[in-house]
């Protein structure tokens, strides 16, 4: 019976496809799980503010609400399901109230700066921004906290911003 002996090359780039393939399957699942669970925030935050609300206009008891909740939450969830985490999924919900504009390249983390952005056309910039220059975390906040959005507004020179 003959044997194939395959080369070092052969090995090194069937090897490489392969690794390739796995680090592409874990990237995808990265970003399922997280589109997953910024939509769930959205979902909790929807569920506070129409609990709250309860059909008026502003909210009586929100507050003792979101401190009971939390309280039971963390109980069986763990960390997370804090007073304030709870308060930013409802600001996350009445911030941006049509859960289909969501973006899935953004992670909860970049929503939760995003919600610091009073100035709606300044967030919409900082979305975009994010998306088209694929902005981690800590690109995104330090742009926030260098007021890019302003400076480029104010510059007469705008590509050299």
């Amino acid at each position: 019976m003959a044997t194939l002996s395959l080369s070092k090359t052969d090995t090194d780039n069937t090897y490489t496809r392969i690794r390739n393939l796995l680090l592409e399957a874990r990237k995808s699942a990265v970003r399922s799980v997280n589109t997953i669970m910024v939509q769930t925030y959205w979902e909790i935050g929807r569920t506070i503010v129409e609990e709250e609300q309860k059909g008026q206009k502003r909210a009586k008891y929100g507050k003792y609400l979101i401190k009971n909740i939390s309280e039971k939450l963390q109980k069986e969830f763990d960390k997370g399901f804090d007073e304030r985490n709870l308060f930013h999924m409802k600001q996350f919900y009445l911030t941006f109230p049509k859960v289909n504009a969501l973006r899935s390249e953004l992670t909860w983390t970049h929503y939760r700066l995003l919600l610091r952005i009073e100035n709606e056309n300044a967030r919409n910039f900082y979305i975009h921004e994010t998306i088209e220059s694929n902005w981690s975390t800590r690109s995104l906040a330090r742009q926030i906290h260098s007021f890019y959005y302003e400076r480029l507004l104010a510059s007469r020179n705008k590509a050299s911003v």
